[in-house]
């Protein structure tokens, strides 16, 4: 049989006999002739079926659209004002001796080539094999495989090595439920996937590994959203050994993001040096208390400015009460903000409320003055202090947070997104990469009623041992600070990780501070705690999220469209009907 030809190679066949393979993209009949557009995973090929051919012609007039078909032919070159330059073949057509038919295809449930009128989610995921069809689809797949490929090749030539961790592995509190999995052998006790390799991979530092790296499967069961993917993730994950500073870690992974965002993505990175919380570098390091103070958000997008300013002090003597009474005082000035309708206010008013505000106050200068409905309970001091604080200009708008600190830069922080979106600072060309380092060791947890830790249990904290054994407070506990640090992508946490805790009498104090036993740590963390008495090194390493660094960098808003086969918004694989109910006699063989 002839070698099939991909339809983005024909225009380099002319005059050849050749055969090509794909799916009837559309049917047309001409003045006796019939036209194909046909198909494949390189793009589309037109062939052409003379009635002289009897028995291609016949299979010609039944093809409809998606049959899955083969065809030999001569290819030829288009006559003048045929041609098609929107096609990479559109110079030549193929003109068909010999058809087959390989496959039917009944109606489709979806249209995957209808760009401007895609289904639903729910409908493409069940149909999923159907909506990989689109070009679209089949670009992200390919990108995909090209940034893994990119990663590999970078890991490799810094002498990392590729190691697979078990994905059968024991519960771990890492700030998130486990999937568990009941064990056939040994009755009543489980497996759980794991949430990463975290203990994996210090342990190959134990073993003498000296740098580890693997694209891990990852998986928790937390709520989805369009930037974190249900049950299962893939991260870049990496360790390495005999480094006590996470400077050496940023050092050593920053290239591989320029990359990224540059030969892979063709985005400008930005020079972001003259920022002033950042250290003078492209990428700045920017530490997590800056980071809130300055932007309200430790994920913060640096394509644009919109600084949160303090305000505080210039309200310790004034008499309009909602000030007053605050403990923090902050605002941003809204470039332009003067465009924003009195509807469009109140949009971003119940924007604020959902992150705990009050209210939104909001100053806005226009042919010289201060229009505001506060502006009569200021003095003028004030709001002179305001506007000179602010920089704010004719056509501008300054909007408030008065409340606790923690409130304040929550309320404009992402008041400061909102607006960025709705006034289009956020340029899709663009790449703002910032590390955020110095992470408090504990905070409060979600309900702010104990301490639990910030990131996971394994870092190490900024002067060690001393440094946990001074903190006697909760105010001292929250004071510690980690070697521990995220990368932040436009507005995404890319990347976590830290220098690691390779010191037995380390680990019992950071859970003792917390109220933990050393039977429960030893219990939850017997393996570890053994290899370490016998000789670890230091390390440090970090992860990368790979489905949200690929989301970015290809312009896709919801990371769900980075993955093959996706679960929806509830976590459930409406393709395959997963998760399912078993049968009674699994669950007793399993003991359940």
């Amino acid at each position: 049989m002839m070698k099939r030809i991909l339809s983005s190679n024909v225009a380099d066949t002319v005059g050849q006999t050749i055969t090509v393979a794909g799916w009837v993209h559309s049917r047309r009949d001409h003045g006796g002739l019939i036209f194909i557009d046909l198909r494949d995973h390189t793009g589309l090929v037109q062939l052409v079926i003379n009635p002289e051919q009897a028995e291609a012609f016949r299979l010609a007039e039944n093809l409809r659209d998606e049959f899955v078909i083969r065809a030999s032919g001569v290819v030829t070159e288009r006559g003048e004002g045929l041609k098609n330059p929107n096609i990479a073949s559109g110079n030549v057509e193929i003109v068909v001796e010999n058809l087959e038919i390989l496959n039917r295809a009944e109606t489709l449930p979806i249209q995957p080539f209808a760009e401007e009128n895609q289904a639903g989610e729910d409908l493409r995921f069940k149909y999923r094999y159907l909506d990989l069809r689109r070009p679209k689809m089949q670009d992200m797949l390919k990108k995909r495989a090209e940034m893994y490929r990119r990663m590999h090749q970078y890991m490799d030539t810094r002498d990392f090595i590729e190691v697979q961790t078990p994905i059968l592995a024991n519960s771990s509190p890492e700030g998130a439920r486990d999937f568990l999995i009941p064990s056939r052998l040994q009755e009543n006790k489980f497996y759980a996937l794991p949430q990463a390799p975290q203990q994996f991979k210090q342990l190959l530092m134990v073993g003498g590994v000296p740098r580890y790296y693997q694209l891990a499967a990852c998986f928790r069961d937390e709520d989805p959203r369009a930037d974190r993917l249900y049950g299962e993730f893939y991260q870049l994950d990496l360790e390495m050994s005999f480094v006590e500073d996470g400077e050496e870690v940023r050092q050593e992974v920053e290239p591989l993001m320029r990359q990224l965002a540059t030969d892979f993505a063709g985005k400008k990175l930005l020079d972001l040096s003259n920022l002033p919380v950042g250290d003078g570098q492209p990428i700045p390091r920017i530490s997590y208390r800056d980071a809130m103070e300055t932007y309200g958000s430790d994920k913060p997008d640096l394509r644009f400015g919109m600084e949160l300013i303090e305000l505080t002090d210039v309200f310790d003597n004034t008499e309009f009460g909602v000030f007053k009474n605050a403990e923090c005082i902050k605002a941003i000035c809204v470039k332009n903000g003067a465009s924003l309708s009195r509807k469009q206010i109140d949009q971003f008013t119940d924007v604020a409320k959902s992150e705990g505000a009050g209210g939104l106050a909001y100053i806005t200068y226009q042919d010289g003055e201060a229009k505001s409905p506060i502006a009569k309970f200021l003095s003028e001091a004030e709001l002179a202090l305001i506007q000179q604080k602010t920089g704010a200009v004719d056509g501008d708008t300054v909007f408030f947070g008065a409340d606790t600190r923690p409130v304040v830069n929550a309320v404009l922080g992402r008041l400061r997104n909102e607006f960025a979106a709705h006034f289009n600072l956020k340029k899709s060309d663009e790449v703002a990469l910032a590390w955020i380092i110095d992470f408090p060791f504990y905070e409060w947890d979600d309900h702010g009623k104990k301490l639990d830790f910030g990131h996971n249990p394994f870092g190490m904290p900024k002067g060690g041992l001393e440094a946990l054994e001074s903190a006697m407070t909760d105010a001292e506990k929250l004071a510690i600070v980690a070697d521990q640090f995220d990368m932040v992508m436009n507005g995404y946490e890319i990347c976590s990780g830290g220098v690691r805790n390779h010191n037995p009498a380390v680990l019992y104090k950071v859970f003792d501070l917390l109220g933990f036993s050393e039977s429960y740590v030893e219990e939850k963390f017997g393996a570890m705690l053994n290899a370490f008495k016998y000789g670890a090194p230091p390390h440090a390493g970090c992860a990368f999220g790979v489905d949200r660094i690929l989301m970015e960098l290809i312009d896709e808003t919801n990371v769900r469209e980075t993955l093959a086969f996706p679960k929806n918004g509830s976590g459930v694989d409406v393709m395959m009907d997963s998760p399912s109910t078993v049968d009674a006699a699994q669950l007793r063989e399993l003991g359940l």
